[in-house]
């Protein structure tokens, strides 16, 4: 096989409070020879996801990115040669690749290496049948447990995770109340995701539109920004009400650090006889494939919509993965490298 270059971007610095472009390190460099069991990639789609910026900077649920080493990512990769037994050159992957052209990978690791099926819409597999949608998934239906007629309350609700979130508390028939950022956001939420309700933190009063929409109080919090937000939730707990620790995007690029003072209230939850459970979702790996299969049902009958935010070239990755701490994004951030050859 010809020699191939490989454009990269690598990590150069720890980020101190926001993510910044010179975080990063722009590399070119060569392909090297595939060795027997691993294969040689080339990555379509980057998945942009608020926990990379727990990856940048310290050990989290997997170890940080090396400094000097290639920005982590999930990807939908093709693959160009393989020395692994399953795979074949053509074949679509979705895989934890890096922010470069071209990925070798022995398919091990955190996030083990899915083949696709032949026509998969490599934006669909890192969006709703993605990790974002697969956290969504077990995080409202095992940890948050909705019951008809619940009041159900998500942050981040234009994002990723939080749309499909609400979306999937809609389908169990709970009363979907959503909080995001401008009035595009919140349009999108009402006429488009069906909420029954949104709250633009950006131009109201969160806690006064809480105590608004939420008269007798909410059963289910799905909680993807923590810090003030969670609090306002927390003041209007409904007795037996479950809150799910999703992330907490507001504290990532906190320059104190990402783990910062409680919640002042929470105090609340013994009153409320209420619980608060954090989970990752790498815990359900096992069940992807029931979720994955559940949740492509529900795309295709239309009860749950695709909103992909599509960023191009990788010259761009640092640009699109700071979009998601400005809340420049809209539905599920991603960045286009290249389309499948045939």
């Amino acid at each position: 096989m010809a020699e191939l270059k490989n454009r990269q971007w690598m990590l150069a610095s720890r980020p101190v409070g926001m993510v910044k472009e010179t975080d990063f390190r722009w590399s070119e460099t060569t392909v090297p020879s595939v060795k027997q069991g691993e294969i040689l990639l080339r990555n379509l789609v980057l998945s942009c996801d608020p926990t990379q910026r727990g990856w940048m900077a310290m050990d989290t649920y997997v170890p940080a990115i090396p400094l000097g080493a290639v920005m982590r990512a999930v990807a939908v990769s093709q693959v160009v040669e393989s020395r692994a037994s399953g795979f074949a050159p053509g074949d679509l992957v979705q895989a934890m690749a890096g922010w470069e052209d071209y990925t070798i990978s022995d398919g091990s690791g955190m996030f083990s290496m899915q083949k696709l099926p032949p026509g998969t819409d490599p934006q669909l597999a890192l969006s709703v049948l993605g990790l974002t949608g697969l956290t969504a998934y077990f995080g409202v239906l095992d940890v948050g447990l909705p019951k008809q007629a619940e009041t159900f309350v998500v942050s981040g609700a234009a994002g990723a995770t939080g749309s499909v979130a609400g979306m999937i508390a809609k389908i169990k028939g709970c009363r979907v109340i959503g909080i995001a950022g401008g009035p595009t956001k919140c349009s999108w939420l009402a006429n488009e995701a069906g909420f029954d309700g949104v709250i633009d933190y950006k131009g109201e009063d969160v806690g006064a539109a809480l105590s608004r929409l939420c008269a007798t109080g909410i059963d289910i919090y799905f909680d993807n920004v923590g810090g003030e937000i969670l609090e306002r939730v927390m003041d209007r707990l409904r007795d037996g009400a479950r809150i799910v620790l999703c992330g907490g995007i507001s504290q990532y690029n906190n320059p104190q650090g990402m783990f910062g003072p409680g919640p002042r209230n929470y105090f609340n939850l013994i009153l409320r006889n209420a619980g608060m459970e954090g989970f990752i979702v790498l815990k359900f790996a096992k069940r992807f494939p029931q979720a994955v299969t559940e949740l492509a049902k529900w795309h295709a009958e239309g009860k749950i919509k695709n909103q992909v935010d599509v960023a191009h070239g990788l010259e761009n990755a640092p640009k699109a993965l700071i979009r998601l701490f400005t809340g420049a994004n809209l539905g599920k951030q991603l960045l286009h490298l290249a389309n499948p050859q045939s």
